[in-house]
């Protein structure tokens, strides 16, 4: 329950932090739909990679 909650709140922290980035920078809402997705996939992906890089280390 712990893994899925923090995940969660991972996901709503990066899909807000996307969208105020994409309303802010562009103009167009077709693009601010395709900056938003990519900084939300990006947000995803980074911390899968950051957390599977940090795994063996030892608390």
């Amino acid at each position: 329950m712990t893994m899925a909650s923090h995940f969660l709140l991972l996901a709503t922290f990066a899909f807000f932090v996307s969208l105020v980035f994409a309303v802010l920078a562009k103009d167009d809402t077709r693009e601010q739909i395709r900056f938003g997705g990519l900084m939300f996939a990006g947000f995803l992906a980074s911390a899968f990679v950051l957390g599977w890089l940090m795994y063996p280390f030892p608390l």
